[in-house]
């Protein structure tokens, strides 16, 4: 719906190296489950593999909910050597060695999000999320929670107006590094030139209780933020809308 975007699609695991299953119970009912590598990688740094438990709930055609519960253990248990180090072998590759004693705690995410299509042109969602991660199993947990609000209007067929609003406690600076209340108002003016190209002017504010946004000054921080931005969007192929 907007250009920018939000704290939680930067936060939240962006993409995996796994299976992926989904079972259709029902025309309004599906569920899924993954078996993943870990969360923002490839190939897998330790014995654990991550999980996903989803669930998809459709009770009208207008309405749809999805969550999701994931599972992980992102700490390695082996850390890379730099590549002649003494004693180590010279063939192809990056050496590596295990780590003692690593780090077995565990990272869960609980995520929700509700889309509903009140008319043709009014499309409303939801947003909530709990992060909790702990270095090890009897550690103190860092946490992040929150959530985000989201409206689109389509005036005409050329132009829509839309709308997100969010908030992210993050206890333990498991996103951005320190323990701050990040929330954040953007604006969006979208105009379709095109069926494939589409321009959007948006005007968003970011604020914290804590120093967090650059300033021209260096190492001097502020709690709040403006940004005024215009996106072209084009794309090609069969595929329509959002990517």
């Amino acid at each position: 719906m907007n250009y920018s975007r939000s704290y939680w699609f930067n936060f939240l695991p962006f993409y995996h190296m796994g299976v992926r299953t989904q079972y259709q119970v029902n025309d309004k009912l599906a569920v899924n489950y993954w078996v993943t590598n870990g969360t923002q990688q490839t190939e897998p740094f330790n014995g654990f593999k991550d999980q996903l438990f989803g669930v998809n709930v459709q009770p009208r055609k207008t309405v749809s909910w999805t969550a999701n519960y994931y599972l992980g253990q992102e700490h390695p248990d082996f850390k890379y050597e730099p590549i002649g180090t003494p004693g180590l072998p010279t063939q192809q590759g990056i050496p590596f060695e295990p780590i003692p004693n690593p780090a077995k705690g565990k990272l869960n995410i609980i995520d929700n999000y509700v889309t509903w299509n009140a008319s043709p042109r009014l499309t409303l969602a939801l947003e909530g999320d709990y992060v909790i991660e702990r270095l090890q199993p009897y550690s103190a947990p860092d946490h992040t929670d929150g959530g985000a609000a989201y409206v689109r209007y389509q005036i005409r067929p050329k132009i829509a107006l839309a709308a997100r609003s969010e908030y992210m406690s993050d206890h333990g600076g498991l996103f951005s590094g320190t323990t701050q209340a990040l929330k954040e108002t953007t604006l969006t003016f979208e105009y379709k030139f095109t069926d494939n190209f589409v321009m959007r002017e948006e005007w968003r504010r970011d604020f914290s209780n804590q120093p967090f946004f650059l300033t021209d000054t260096l190492g001097l921080l502020r709690k709040q933020q403006t940004t005024v931005g215009i996106g072209l969007v084009w794309w090609f192929g069969g595929k329509q809308g959002a990517w």
